[in-house]
């Protein structure tokens, strides 16, 4: 049967659009759900590079997003250097990935839950240092976040009303679009590293550094450099999360965070770009979801009510909780895995049966040779007395 998907340039194409017109028909919410979700899923597949094709476990991910939000605030706000925001906003990824190369060696060294432990101490550093650095972080109160300006053009509210085909384009409306730019850099860039020679000898270390370093692989330097890696993408998710935010505090960027982003990845696959991105939709917009709808819901409550309901955070956290317990037991590959299966049953449920070709298994032994015997295939002539 011939293949009748469109060719790979059209599907982008095609996604591209797509994804462009909710700025055209949803409300402010919807749209910051949207960014809140884009911004977890760059985020969430630079862990899965990390965790899933790399195969190091870590639990430092929230300390990257802040080295990213807090960089990208101080940098381009004041008091700061009062750099332009797009400058900024680079510097601030680049900020992230020195610190991933100031970790990786410790990186490059340990595996497993040593490496986890190592990075859940990042966590911890970093919540301290937010509080106690007032001068560049605000302290318990976090900071404002200096709106982006790329060019003529602002990403804030207050700028010169903008309309685009009869619809005012606000704050949420205008990153919507660089959200999106983001997104598709990310794939780009997520998918071709690992298809790509240095992404194989990640998943060779993944599945045995011995093996990896017989086949000429520098165990340190790959394991190191996947680190940076990582924590650029997620020092590229907190920008764009301080711009949704548009203020940032110490408070957000804790243990829960890195513990969020590892249900994420375990949610859509671990090694996955598609199933890092589903993962992150999920985690990310249940809880807000379900506080947009607590009074709908006959178990959830809304936030700060004292009926002895459970909030909508809580019961998010059970329910994506229960959801990886499904995922473990019955996908271990997570959606993407599941996803993948159920396409190839749907495509091999399309070939017609008069079209198959024949069975390459040999026929029935005629009666009186036992079925497999090697004396089978010998004729009745050929056989020694």
């Amino acid at each position: 049967m011939s293949d009748r998907r469109l060719p790979k340039p059209a599907r982008t194409l095609l996604v591209a659009l797509v994804l462009c017109v909710p700025p055209f028909y949803l409300d402010a919410f919807w749209l910051r759900i949207g960014l809140f979700s884009v911004a977890a899923a760059i985020g969430a597949v630079g862990l899965s590079l990390l965790s899933g094709t790399a195969g190091q476990l870590s639990l430092g991910h929230a300390f990257f997003l802040a080295v990213g939000a807090y960089g990208y605030t101080w940098l381009a706000g004041e008091p700061g250097p009062g750099l332009p925001t797009a400058v900024a906003a680079v510097l601030a990824v680049l900020l992230a990935g020195v610190a991933g190369g100031l970790f990786s060696p410790v990186a490059g060294r340990v595996r497993g839950v040593y490496l986890g432990v190592a990075t859940l101490a990042l966590v911890f550093l970093g919540h301290h240092l937010l509080l106690t650095a007032d001068s560049v972080t605000g302290g318990f109160n976090g900071r404002s976040v200096p709106p982006l300006r790329l060019g003529g053009l602002g990403f804030t509210a207050d700028e010169p009303e903008l309309t685009v085909l009869s619809v005012p384009f606000g704050a949420e409306e205008r990153l919507w679009f660089l959200a999106v730019a983001l997104l598709g850099l990310t794939w780009f860039t997520g998918r071709g590293l690992v298809r790509s020679r240095p992404g194989r000898a990640l998943a060779a270390l993944r599945d045995s550094e011995v093996a990896a370093s017989v086949m000429g692989v520098d165990v340190a330097r790959h394991r190191a450099a996947a680190f940076v890696v990582s924590s650029m993408y997620a020092g590229t998710a907190g920008v764009l999360l301080a711009l949704a935010f548009r203020r940032v505090v110490p408070d957000y960027f804790s243990l829960a965070l890195s513990v969020d982003y590892l249900a994420m990845i375990v949610l859509g696959g671990l090694g996955s770009v598609a199933g890092a991105t589903a993962g992150a939709v999920f985690v990310t917009a249940l809880p807000l979801l379900l506080t947009r709808y607590a009074d709908w819901l006959p178990l959830a409550a809304a936030p700060g009510s004292a009926d002895g309901a459970v909030g909508p955070t809580e019961a998010s956290r059970y329910l994506y909780g229960a959801a990886i317990v499904v995922v473990l037991l019955y996908a271990p590959d997570g959606l993407h895995g599941l996803t993948r299966r159920l396409r190839a049953r749907v495509r091999s449920g399309r070939r017609p049966g008069p079209h198959a070709r024949p069975s390459a298994r040999p026929s029935t032994p005629p009666s009186g040779h036992p079925s497999g015997h090697p004396i089978a295939s010998v004729r009745p002539e050929e056989q020694t007395p």
